[in-house]
This record gives C-alpha cells, structure tokens and sequence, in this order.
C-alpha cells in the first residue's frame, strides 16, 4: 500500500537520474503528480512525460535530463504565507535563485516564485534544484 504516490515517484525519478537511465516509468499517476512534472518540465528538471495509460492510476513514461540534483516530497505538508517564503527556500533549497519549491495554492499547484510574484500562500508540496 503507497502511503505518499508523490514521495515514490519523487524518489524513483531521482534513483533513476543517478545511474543514468534516460526514462521511468511513474505509477500511479495521479493529477498531483502530473501537474508537479509539468512545473518541473517548464523550469527544464526534466523531459516530457507521456501517458501510457491514461485510465485511473495509470502510468507515465517520464522522459530525464540528467540535471536533477535533489528533488522530494515535503513532509509535513508546512503551509507557507507571503512572509514566510524565505524561511523555506532557506530550509529546503541550497542558495538563493536556485531550485524551485512547488505549492498547492487555493489557484492551483505552481512553483513559488509564481506564488510570490501573485501574492498566494498554500501548502509546500515538493521542492526540486
């Protein structure tokens, strides 16, 4: 029984990047997941990620770059205002402007400097550099 599917694929997609294989296999694939692949392809962490079955719990074929250092699952789920952006980035980012942490906010699941930039706060979900 998978207790966090964000966490797992977080997780394989980084045993993955390490010894080098060019794609994974993400199962389940849940909305959440997707969404976090897509903020992580936009900011270039990793390549396209196709569905292979796109019924419930399907699977994703999740094309890799090679250029993920770290990436996980926060857990607990902090909730971060418009303050207290920094006291994250410090915690879970190695140095200013590098990586990205992702929020689900009350407008969807963004990174953060797309919260700050519209002043949402939300719950930490992942964080990638």
């Amino acid at each position: 029984m998978l207790h966090d599917p964000l966490a797992n694929a977080l997780s394989k997609l980084l045993n993955y990047d390490r010894i080098g294989r060019r794609e994974v296999l993400l199962h389940p694939a849940g909305k959440v997941i997707r969404s976090v692949l897509s903020i992580m392809n936009e900011k270039g962490f990793v390549g396209l990620a196709e569905e292979v079955t796109p019924a419930r719990g399907g699977v994703i074929k999740l094309h890799l770059l090679g250029s993920v250092n770290k990436c996980g699952a926060i857990k607990p789920r902090f909730s971060v205002q418009l303050e207290t952006y920094e006291k994250f980035e410090k915690r879970f980012l190695p140095a200013k402007g590098v990586g990205i942490l992702v929020i689900s906010t009350p407008k969807g699941i963004m990174n953060h400097e797309e919260a700050k930039s519209k002043k949402l706060g939300g719950r930490l979900l992942a964080y990638c550099y």
